[in-house]
């Protein structure tokens, strides 16, 4: 483990009463810095946590938010639950992966965007319901994506777009 894991993994088992609470943000940590959830960091929250690998692993894969293989900055991550479904997601998920150019779970070539349908995003009033990075977005039609896909263009400068 790093010194600056060590350090973080020491300031995170800190804040809980059980070492276990402090691995989830440690994957956290450790994908903020290496782009995605490596195999080392599952070592080392396992270790930090007290726990197997095998557990860390199980745990790591449950979350939609930790990624076990390097993604796109941008990650986008569209409801395919029944609420969200009845109100529209089917067409939005369509629009998302024609103006990407990618299907569900595939990152474009330059790194930059990530595209997954997930389960509940927890905003069934609010249907269809997108969530970009930790960002959530409610009531999306395909036009707001375009909007939100814009905005999120202009702020990362180096972002392609794939032609239309």
């Amino acid at each position: 483990m790093t010194p600056e894991r060590e350090r973080r993994a020491s300031e995170l088992v800190a804040r809980y009463p059980e070492s276990q609470s402090a691995l989830i943000p440690f994957l956290q940590f450790c994908q903020a810095h290496d782009g995605y959830v490596t195999q080392q960091a599952i070592h080392d929250a396992a270790e930090i946590a007290g726990i197997t690998p095998g557990e860390a692993e199980s745990i790591a894969s449950f979350y939609t938010l930790l990624f076990k293989e390097p993604v796109g900055k941008h990650k986008i991550q569209v409801c395919r639950t029944l609420s969200c479904m009845l109100r529209g997601a089917d067409e939005l998920q369509q629009h998302v992966r024609q103006r990407l150019g990618l299907g569900n779970g595939e990152s474009s070539p330059d790194g930059r965007f990530y595209y997954e349908e997930v389960e509940c995003l927890a905003a069934c009033d609010r249907a269809p319901c997108l969530q970009h990075n930790l960002e959530f977005h409610y009531d999306v039609t395909p036009e707001d994506f375009d909007r939100l896909l814009d905005e999120w263009r202009a702020s990362d400068p180096g972002v392609s777009m794939p032609a239309e």
